[in-house]
């Protein structure tokens, strides 16, 4: 495994993100089996919550399914590495933040993310909108 994915699952477990990811997957009844790149893959996760197809907390990618593109693979390690920059926890309320500024700009809570935009929003399955793109129409001639 590449340094720099060692080092993320390092942090991820240090600053408790993954520890935390492990146990909602416990709670949600989800499988666990290693992943690429140090990740932990968390298939048939049993919640709606969040509504997203899958959702990475630490190096624990949860899904409903029962497998993931390499895209939308390539995309939650991209956030797995996000938790390693926050420190861990501290990711919660401040991706929290962004997706409420998304919302409240253009109302989708993933367009105007920064943390979705970081990670490649298309990668995500979500669309990605011109800047001065706003819920409602286009720009005003």
């Amino acid at each position: 495994m590449d340094r720099r994915f060692r080092f993320r699952r390092v942090a991820n477990y240090l600053n408790l993100a993954t520890p935390l990811g492990l146990l909602i997957s416990i709670i949600g009844g989800a499988t666990r089996r290693p992943g690429p790149n140090g990740l932990i893959l968390a298939f048939g996760y049993r919640y709606r919550f969040p509504i997203a197809g899958a959702f990475t907390v630490g190096n624990v990618v949860l899904t409903r399914w029962d497998s993931l593109s390499d895209r939308l693979l390539l995309h939650e390690g991209r956030h797995a590495t996000q938790w390693a920059w926050c420190v861990g926890l501290p990711m919660l309320p401040l991706y929290l933040l962004a997706m409420l500024v998304s919302v409240m700009l253009c109302g989708h809570q993933a367009t105007y993310n920064i943390f979705e935009r970081l990670a490649d929003l298309e990668d995500g399955g979500y669309p990605r909108a011109p800047l001065w793109w706003r819920r409602g129409g286009g720009s005003q001639g």
